[in-house]
């Protein structure tokens, strides 16, 4: 329990006065990108598809897909469109996660009803998060199985060709990607730490004050100390993190999101 916390925060941590093996496996996730060349069990990918279902979802509109792929060279293609990530073609799965208006407009159209609620902003971003609800269960069910994954948000840098490639139907976006597979243990990564609770955890009201500034200036040096071990690139995370929005640049492609929703039919009025 105690190193579990030490581990995430990359320090000593007090430990909590309640624990047990879920929490463990919580605070030991990390993204995979390396895997064996192994097939996923038998029924992996089904009950990882049951816990997704299993997460809540608003009004119980279930407004997400998945597409699982497997082909070799449409995860090739997508890897590229993703920024060039290697492990999005080597993992034996990969998962795209759809916030999906499409089913519901024609269940309306077939119901006869106008279904006008679905043209309002309110619609896809209540997908969006339905999904990544979704989403994040699939992964921990994943886990639990020993297997690992790794979320690809890189797929919005060009959302036309991957719809294009999945052959998505208007009102449908794909929101991420998460690769699938048996870790390899030669390359194996440690748990990244994670901002102190004292940067993000706030009492009754948002209250920004100089505490929280001291435990990002913690965190910085846990995380280049980390980098050190890992023998990655040193830098801090306030310079990493204010670079990753510096500009449109930075958002390779991603800043044409809103043009593209409009145009494979998302209304958000």
């Amino acid at each position: 329990m105690r190193e579990a916390f030490t581990t995430r925060y990359g320090a000593a941590m007090p430990a909590p006065g309640v624990w047990n093996e879920t929490l463990d496996l919580l605070l030991a996730h990390r993204s995979v990108r390396h895997y064996l060349p192994d097939a996923l069990p038998d029924g992996a990918l089904e009950a990882a598809i049951a816990a997704a279902q299993s997460a809540s979802t608003s009004s119980n509109l279930q407004v997400w897909s998945v597409i699982a792929v497997e082909d070799t060279g449409r995860k090739a293609r997508l890897a590229a469109l993703a920024g060039g990530q290697a492990h999005v073609t080597r993992a034996p799965l990969l998962l795209v996660w759809l916030a999906d208006l499409a089913r519901l407009r024609a269940l309306s159209a077939q119901q006869k009803e106008p279904g006008a609620g679905l043209d309002y902003f309110e619609a896809f971003l209540l997908a969006s998060v339905d999904v990544a609800l979704a989403a994040q269960n699939a992964a921990i069910a994943l886990e639990s199985l020993g297997l690992g994954c790794c979320y690809i948000g890189g797929l919005r840098n060009d959302a036309a060709a991957v719809s294009a490639e999945l052959a998505l139907p208007p009102e449908t976006f794909a929101l991420f990607g998460m690769t699938v597979g048996v870790p390899d243990p030669a390359r194996a990564v440690s748990v990244k730490p994670r901002l102190p609770q004292q940067a993000i955890l706030f009492r009754e009201q948002y209250q920004w004050r100089e505490e929280q500034q001291a435990a990002i200036a913690t965190y910085n040096e846990r995380l280049r100390s980390f980098q050190r071990a890992q023998k990655m690139t040193e830098q801090d995370w306030t310079g990493q993190a204010t670079k990753r929005v510096r500009d449109e640049k930075a958002l390779t492609g991603r800043h044409t999101l809103r043009e593209f929703l409009a145009r494979v039919g998302f209304k958000l009025r």
